[in-house]
């Protein structure tokens, strides 16, 4: 990176153990830090408080302090002085958290289960000003683009741009702060982590210009606990795991709900948190510590080395540990831990096209009143789309066609491909970039506005 505005705040360590505070009747307080607006840690977060499933299992011997930020750092800086027993944060946080951590008997950290994932990386965007003239990551060669330093989505963009092969000028903010600064023009592209992107494009304050999907590395958030407090404490980390457990099952059960209920938490509009958390979502909620991921971690090591975090060496094999959501989990962990199928999967019948929806690369979902309605394919959901009631669609979600990633259907970049079976006519894909590539390659096809797809698209 040429620059780097705004440097890292220096981290301050101390031996200060948080379980010693006494909270409510004299009890022993846990300190749990989290990221409510990074709606991929709900499970080990905003959801997870909102259930309360933590408090049930520890049975009322704990009085559970909930901490909420908006970045990971400051969660690691308090984990450094013992003022936070288990925290959850992204890929790129956790090895900073690791690093800061290590030298530090009470403070070093282990990463004990993971939240959510998604094996291609489209959890972390890069996203433009409408009116930008920009189509690709390197048409903002030496811009200004806001990210939080060291954050996940600061590591695809160093990662985007190494591909790209060029460089552009990163001003540190806080992801709501870069959000406003996009909006005013003071920078030319803004890269964050999961929600913020969704939400400018959402918005239509912003479009989405670089996919993290397009990397391929896979991205995910975990949980981070003290060593020292998980020693002296395992029944508050199996407590705490088993509950992580528990708003995993009911996060897949109750997709809808549980995205109302994090936007009432958060402030964040239920259709930006459903395209992330809901059936066939950005994310895969899964807490078991998969080997993709593990691999993905040393992938970003090198990368976290260049981005001015004062990042030290660490022992990956032993900053992860499965033991406790080994224990937490039970004999099926082998199995989970091997899977990366999603257990949120959309299913049923497509109303429009009267067929069973079957492929998860092709299938989408409406949200029309209080109610998500299965397509099997983006042109079936175009159908749907069409027939439905005027403002009667909140939503709309379609798979880009090359790399899965869940996107707004009047957001995604469409493609015309007559050389397609009819109800695989219209191709929707997450950026300019990505179309113009499927364009290039299939002689007849043609991009064509959204309203112009979704016209077509009903009367196929």
């Amino acid at each position: 990176m040429r620059k780097i505005i705004t440097a890292l705040a220096v981290l301050a360590a101390t031996s200060a153990c948080s379980v010693a505070a006494s909270g409510a009747q004299g009890k022993p307080t846990v300190v749990i830090g989290y990221q409510s607006k990074t709606i991929n840690t709900v499970t080990a977060g905003t959801l997870l408080r909102k259930l309360g499933y933590f408090e049930k299992r520890l049975g009322g011997t704990y009085t559970v302090e909930w901490q909420d930020y908006d970045t990971g750092a400051p969660i690691t800086a308090k984990m450094v002085a013992g003022k936070i027993d288990i925290g959850s944060m992204g890929d790129y946080p956790l090895l900073i958290n690791a690093s800061r951590t290590q030298a530090i008997d009470t403070a070093r950290t282990e990463l004990v289960s993971t939240t959510g994932y998604n094996l291609r990386g489209g959890l972390n965007m890069v996203v433009v000003p409408k009116d930008s003239p920009a189509r690709t990551l390197a048409d903002l060669a030496n811009q200004k683009v806001s990210a939080s330093v060291g954050s996940a989505g600061h590591g695809t963009l160093v990662q985007g741009l190494e591909k790209a092969g060029v460089d552009v000028e990163v001003v540190n903010q806080q992801p709501p702060v870069g959000a406003s600064a996009l909006e005013s023009g003071a920078v030319q592209g803004y890269a964050q982590f999961v929600a913020w992107p969704g939400l400018v494009v959402f918005q239509d304050k912003a479009r989405l210009l670089y996919d993290g999907s397009a990397l391929g590395v896979p991205t995910f958030h975990g949980v981070v606990v003290r060593q020292a407090y998980a020693r002296e404490h395992p029944d508050v980390v199996q407590a705490f795991l088993q509950a992580q457990i528990d708003a995993t099952k009911y996060l897949h059960e109750h997709p809808l709900e549980a995205a109302k209920s994090v936007a009432a938490e958060t402030g964040l509009p239920p259709e930006v948190v459903y395209l992330y958390n809901g059936r066939n979502g950005v994310s895969t909620f899964d807490v078991t510590l998969k080997q993709q991921l593990r691999d993905a971690h040393a992938h970003d090591i090198p990368y976290l080395k260049k981005i001015g975090t004062d990042f030290q060496d660490i022992d990956l094999g032993k900053f992860v540990n499965d033991s406790y959501i080994r224990k937490a989990y039970g004999a099926a962990y082998d199995t989970a831990a091997a899977s990366t199928v999603n257990p949120a999967a959309i299913t049923g019948t497509d109303a429009a096209c009267g067929i069973q929806v079957s492929d998860p690369a092709k299938a989408g979902e409406i949200w029309i009143g209080d109610e998500l309605k299965p397509a099997a394919t983006p042109t079936c959901l175009l159908r749907q789309v069409a027939s439905a009631a005027p403002g009667s669609v909140k939503a709309a979600y379609v798979p880009d066609t090359e790399t899965g990633t869940h996107w707004f259907a009047d957001k995604a970049v469409w493609v015309k491909d007559p050389a397609a079976d009819k109800n695989d006519l219209f191709k929707p894909f997450t950026t300019a970039e990505a179309a113009d590539l499927y364009v290039k390659a299939h002689p007849g096809a043609e991009r064509i506005p959204y309203e112009e797809a979704r016209k077509a698209g009903g009367s196929v």
